[in-house]
């Protein structure tokens, strides 16, 4: 399973390493991510998704289904 966020979609970003001489070599900057279980209190059941620190802020602030419903409308995941 790839690094990506199941709510805001955040993948990967690439950058570069900048030496002392300003040597520049590629790098990854990887996403903030947490494996979590969340409860659908609609469905009476638990949830685990891979989501990114702002994809829990995300959830604190519209809630789990409203979360859920624009990740399924953007392709990022299939079922909830």
């Amino acid at each position: 399973m790839s690094k990506v966020c199941q709510i805001t979609g955040k993948r990967f970003m690439v950058g570069n390493n900048v030496s002392h001489s300003k040597r520049r070599t590629k790098r990854r900057f990887d996403v903030n991510l947490f494996k979590k279980r969340f409860f659908l209190v609609e469905e009476g059941r638990w949830m685990d998704l891979r989501v990114s620190a702002s994809g829990l802020r995300l959830i604190n602030k519209v809630g789990l289904l409203a979360a859920l419903k624009s990740a399924k409308e953007k392709g990022l995941i299939t079922k909830f």
